[in-house]
């Protein structure tokens, strides 16, 4: 029994290390894989160019050209904070009040029930009426358009967080009041791990769909950010500068995309990694 017991030690000593080898390995790969999408997007780009108009679609060393122009002689750089300014505020306002209405909805049977139509409903209303109405009862300024893009982006927090508090493990919450663990520590150690994975699905989401929506209020009625100046853009027929400017904006999505928000994630999952493991 000793030996059989020494070797099962020494086959799970000799098996820890290779999730920490082939972490790098995979990393490597995604990054890869990623690297040569992105190079076969601009050859195909690059090769559509060749076959059209230089007007209609210019060739991805033209685009980048003027984005350069933009950023070092154009209001590029004003253009984006305004932007950014407008998504972090509707970001964290939307994800704030969805997910405390979605965990009520979601341990609450009489809410659930009670908000259920009104969700619904909400999830269905197309986001320029939103933003219309928004601008016609708050005004066209700035509480309009960070209202505006978070009621549009609210529902799907909810739904999102209405699911994960319905899957909540009763069995934790037993051993919780077993072990007298106080309201903060509950909360701590047993709810926000549970919660965290639908709390990142839905941030994820919404940092996709919010800046989308905040470039539609821009367009129509801000007089700053991107969404205006491809308005401006549009109306000169500038497609060069479109992309320039989408360009210049979904990097930096990307960027926060892949440095903050999917590390943030691999670090609230890694409990569950663990057991797995």
């Amino acid at each position: 029994m000793s030996t059989e017991r020494q070797s099962d030690r020494l086959q799970g000593q000799s098996t820890t290390p290779v999730p920490a080898q082939g972490a790098p390995t995979r990393r490597s790969q995604r990054f890869w894989l990623r690297s040569f999408s992105i190079l076969a997007f601009l050859l195909v780009w690059q090769v559509g160019s060749l076959f059209s108009d230089a007007d209609t679609l210019p060739a991805p060393l033209v685009v980048l050209q003027n984005l350069w122009h933009h950023l070092t002689e154009g209001e590029l750089l004003e253009s984006l904070a305004a932007t950014l300014r407008r998504v972090v505020l509707a970001f964290l306002l939307a994800m704030a009040t969805g997910t405390l209405v979605g965990f009520w909805m979601g341990r609450s049977r009489s809410a659930d029930s009670s908000l259920d139509s009104i969700l619904i409903l909400a999830l269905n209303i197309p986001a320029l009426v939103t933003i219309i109405l928004c601008y016609l009862w708050i005004g066209l300024n700035e509480v309009a358009a960070v209202v505006a893009v978070a009621i549009n982006k609210m529902p799907t927090v909810v739904v999102t967080v209405r699911e994960g508090a319905r899957a909540l493990d009763r069995e934790l919450f037993d051993v919780a009041r077993a072990y007298r663990l106080s309201r903060w520590r509950t909360m701590r150690f047993v709810y926000l791990p549970q919660m965290m994975p639908y709390l990142m699905a839905a941030a994820r989401s919404g940092l996709s769909l919010i800046w989308k929506i905040v470039l539609v209020v821009e367009l129509l009625g801000r007089s700053d950010g991107v969404g205006f100046q491809l308005g401006v853009f549009f109306q000169f027929f500038d497609i060069t500068s479109i992309l320039a400017y989408t360009i210049s904006f979904a990097s930096i999505i990307m960027a926060i995309e892949f440095l903050l928000v999917q590390p943030l994630e691999r670090k609230a999952n890694h409990w569950r990694d663990g057991d797995a493991d």
